[in-house]
Parts: C-alpha cells; structure tokens; sequence
C-alpha cells in the first residue's frame, strides 16, 4: 500500500511539472504572439450603422486577395456625408419645397422664411404670390423685387435669398456598397449620395461609367476621373426619384513600381496605348524600363522594354505594369568623416578605388592615414541579419525548453525572463558594417560601393576600456603597459567579467581575443596599440543557464558589429 502510495506520488510530481511548463511554454508564446500581432483599429461608428466606412471596405478587398489597391478607391470615406457644401452656387434652380428668406423694411417692415408651393410660388403679404419656381438662384433677388416694387414703388427696400434646398429621395443602385433609397437635398451633388451608399464597389463597379437617370432617360455620364484628377464634375440639380447607377467594372491594367499612382486603373478602351496609361500612372523621373505581364492569355507572357518606346507598345486588360530604373551606375557617391579637411561628399567614377579617394582628401595635421576605417551599407545589414536569426534561434529555445520537475521548470522560468529582456536589448543593437582593412595586400586598391563611409581617425593617444571592468574609462598610451596594466588602472575587473573573453579592437577594425589568467596574469600576447578598445564582456553562467552558448556568440556579434557590450 505504501509503494503504491509512494508512486502515485511520484507521478502527480511529474504531472504537476508538465502542466507548469505547459503553461510556461503557453504563456511565453502568448507574449511573442502579441508582440508580433498587428492590431487593426477598429472602424469608427458612424450615423447608418448598416452603412459601410473606408475601413471595412478595405478590409473586405483585401480579404477578396486584393493587393494593389483602385484608382479612386480612397475617395468615398464619409467626407461628402459630413461636410456638405453650402456655398452660394448661382447656377441652382429653385423648386418645390425650397425655402426663400426674405425681409422688408421701410415703409413695410417684414421678415420670414416663404416656402415654394406646388405652383411654384412664394406668396409674400400685400404683395401676393410670386412665381420663382425655375429661377437660377442668382436671378432670385430680382424677380423678387420686382414684384415688390410693382406694389410699394417707394421707400421700401427688399432683401431675398435661398435658405435652404428641398430634401429629396434619390435611388443609388448598381456596383455600390449599398444599393437602396437615400435621403439629402435637391442642391447636394452625385458625389453625396454615392457616399451614403458605400461608395463605388472597387472590385466590382467602375468609376468612368456612374449614370444620372430621370423617368428613364439619362441625364448625365460620369467619369469620376475627370474628378480625381482635375476636379470636374457635372453639376446637376437633383429631384425626387432620380437614379444614380453605376456600372461594371471595364478593363483595368495594374500599375506598380517607379511611379506615382500605383493603383488599378480603369480604362473604357479595352486595348490601350501604354503612353496614354502613363498618363494616369505618372512614372517617377528615375523609371528607365516597363515590365509587362500578359495575364490575359492562357500563358503568362512577360516584356521588358525600355520607357522610350512605350508609344509603340498596346496594353491589354489583365496586364501588370511594373516601371524599373534598370540603369547602369556610372558614378558613386561616398561620405568622407572625421579628421580631415574639405567636403564631406565625393562623386567619384563607378570602380574608382580607396587610393583614388585618399589622393583627393586633404588631411589635417592629426589625421591617422594609416587606419583609415571604411564602413558599408550592405555589410552592417548582413550583420543584423546574422544577430537577428542569432537572437531568433536562442528565443525559440528558450520558450521550448523542456523541464523535468517543478522546481526546474521554476528556475526556468526566471532564466526565460532574464533571457528574454536580454533579447530585447540585443534588438536594439545597430551593427557598424565596418570592413576590416588591416589584412588587405594594398588597402588602396579595394574598389569603393555606392554610400560607402570612409572615416579618418585622427592620432590618438589614449586606450579605451568599457564593458566589465569596475572603472570604464580612457587612458593614456604606454609602450611598457600590457593588457593586464590597462585593466589594474581601470579598477580591475567587475564581478560578472569573463576573464577568458576579452575583445581587443583595433581602428582598422581589426579584432583580437585575449584572455587572463589567475591574479591578471595575461595568457594571450596581445600588443595594445594607441587607439585600442579594450572590451570585457560578462561572464555567462554555464552551470544554471541552459544556453549559454547561443548567448556568448550573440555578446560576441555584438561586441565585434558594433562595438556594444551587453550585460545580462
């Protein structure tokens, strides 16, 4: 009875120990998930809660597959809803409904809003009813007084003006977000009332083709290009039961790449030049060549040809235009730092040389020509990358990591925390991408690279310390003074040191490891120049972490990149 106990025992002690690192592994995959998930804003409610808003428009064309998004389709958000126009527009016609302010004084004092009746009158007091259905709203205040002055022919003077339009019911329908019956004014535009519905449907309706239909016949054609792009659009007034209809979609050509609108554009021709297209594309100046790929064809077919001949060249719809500037490098521009004289930037032939630049530079008195330091755009961006897939490899470890009991998977949990912070500092880390010259045969006769830094350092007299020692510091050059000198007058070092890692870093770039023995007595024959940098990277524990070697070649990346020694 008692063994049975006893190994009962034993198993709910592992049991409870799976569970906690499951909910270990659990939690920690919770926080990495959230750390990488992009939280969408939520759309912002508006009047018509049926109504659809920009935001969930976008996000139903994305999850159709949509990538490139509709020329066009960014123009109905609910601005034309919310901010109507009530400017003066002359060209209005009143009608049924409408209201006129009008006031008298002089010999007749009144003041009062005059609705126009089914006749089409205002009737105004001792005057009687005036006709003004049909007249421009510029030509109001004179028709107006007119008939004022027919009644009172002195001393009476007359002011009128539109106070506001007639509501009216207009049907949208057709490849809208909403089709349906939607309430505004007799004086709002098209532009208005295709906002209530949603907006154009961007993969299905079309911008060039939105119709203005009464009693059947059709008042207007639309291309709400000519709006998008110079502004224009018809300005009909509106009447109770008016159509608006938008139709299908016609022929699209996708443009990406080199130019300003990388949007779907719509065309009403099915076959295209590609210099009208361009047109609405805009190709930015750097553009040299156009890749197009033929989707409309059983086979995808491809051309690249240069931008010069694209008068020659027909689009057809389905097509996908991408501008490139495919163009030979034929001068390179490289940034000069530190001790020297002159300009900062040279523009130099493409393949010109390190010994071509240095011929050009006017040193100063303290430049140091002999450690010229060259750094490169693409070598610190393959350093990062290398941190980054260091840094990865060592966080999937972490969270993984099995325990075997609940006391392991405890002081696993507080390495994880540890380590984890330890990640996110290491993110933060920039790599210099220097270029190490110090073992080049002719280190004038290594080819320069477009954004290339060359920086001269100027005569130094001092070493500097920083990392685990207790005093980080700079101190004066000694010939006699060796690696363990330097670190006795820095204080010696900090408690966390590693005494068998010790990064010595040169101005060329250059590195060297050393290490210490018992009581600072060096191990590694180390010369230290004027202008070292003497680096102490802390001291991993090898017996409770359980990735210590994934950490120490991260300190040593980071140290060596850019010159940052984290602790942890």
């Amino acid at each position: 009875m008692v063994k049975r106990f006893s190994s009962c025992f034993q198993y709910s002690r592992h049991l409870m120990a799976t569970v906690t690192l499951c909910s270990l592994v659990t939690l920690a995959l919770s926080l990495l998930v959230n750390a990488y998930a992009e939280v969408i804003p939520e759309s912002p409610q508006t009047e018509n809660d049926s109504q659809p808003t920009a935001t969930t428009r976008l996000r139903s064309s994305e999850s159709a597959g949509q990538t490139t998004p509709v020329f066009g389709q960014n123009l109905f958000t609910g601005a034309f809803v919310r901010d109507r126009f009530a400017g003066f527009n002359p060209n209005y016609r009143l009608t049924t409904g409408d209201t006129v302010l009008l006031q008298l004084w002089g010999a007749v004092e009144f003041q009062g809003s005059l609705t126009v009746d089914p006749q089409g009158n205002i009737f105004i007091p001792q005057v009687g009813p005036v006709q003004v259905r049909g007249v421009a709203n510029s030509e109001l205040m004179p028709v107006v007084e007119r008939a004022v002055k027919s009644v009172y022919r002195e001393n009476v003077r007359v002011y009128a003006n539109l106070d506001e339009s007639q509501p009216v019911n207009i049907f949208v329908t057709g490849y809208v977000e909403s089709p349906g019956l939607y309430s505004g004014l007799s004086s709002d535009s098209m532009l208005s009332y295709l906002d209530r519905a949603g907006g154009i449907d961007p993969q299905r309706g079309s911008y060039l083709d939105v119709r203005l239909v009464r009693q059947g016949a059709i008042l207007e054609n639309v291309n709400l290009y000519d709006f998008l792009l110079f502004g224009q659009i018809p300005q009909r007034q509106l009447q109770e039961g008016d159509t608006l209809i938008v139709g299908p979609r016609q022929h699209v050509v996708e443009f990406g790449g080199l130019v300003e609108n990388p949007r779907q554009i719509e065309f009403t021709r099915q076959r295209i030049a590609l210099s009208d297209a361009l047109r609405l594309a805009r190709p930015m100046p750097s553009a040299t060549h156009v890749l197009i790929q033929r989707n409309s064809r059983v086979e995808q077919l491809s051309e690249y040809i240069p931008l010069s001949v694209a008068d020659n060249t027909q689009l057809n719809p389905g097509d996908v235009v991408t501008l490139e500037a495919d163009k030979s490098l034929a001068t390179i521009i490289v940034q000069l730092e530190g001790e020297h004289r002159g300009r900062d930037q040279y523009v130099m032939p493409y393949g010109s040389s390190l010994g071509d630049l240095l011929q050009q530079i006017e040193p100063g008195p303290q430049s140091n020509l002999e450690a010229v330091q060259l750094f490169r755009k693409e070598v610190a961006e393959r350093q990062k990358q290398m941190l980054n897939a260091s840094l990865e490899n060592l966080q999937m470890s972490v969270l993984t990591a099995p325990s075997a009991t609940n006391e392991e998977a405890s002081l696993r949990t507080q390495e994880a925390e540890m380590v984890l912070q330890f990640i996110d500092r290491a993110r933060d880390i920039e790599p210099q991408g220097q270029v190490v010259l110090a073992n080049a045969p002719d280190m004038n006769s290594i080819i320069l690279q477009d954004e290339d830094r060359i920086r001269v350092p100027s005569l130094s007299q001092l070493v500097t310390l920083y990392g685990e020692v207790m005093l980080p510091t700079a101190l004066l050059h000694n010939d006699s003074s060796g690696l363990k000198d330097y670190i006795n007058q820095a204080g010696g070092l900090s408690r966390k040191a590693d005494k068998s890692r010790i990064v010595v870093r040169s101005p060329d770039g250059s590195i060297e490891l050393a290490r210490l023995g018992g009581l600072f007595r060096s191990t590694t024959n180390v010369d230290i120049a004027p202008g070292d940098e003497i680096m102490v990277l802390p001291e991993v524990d090898f017996k409770t972490l359980q990735f210590t070697k994934d950490i120490v070649q991260i300190l040593y990346q980071s140290a060596i990149a850019a010159g940052v020694v984290l602790a942890l």
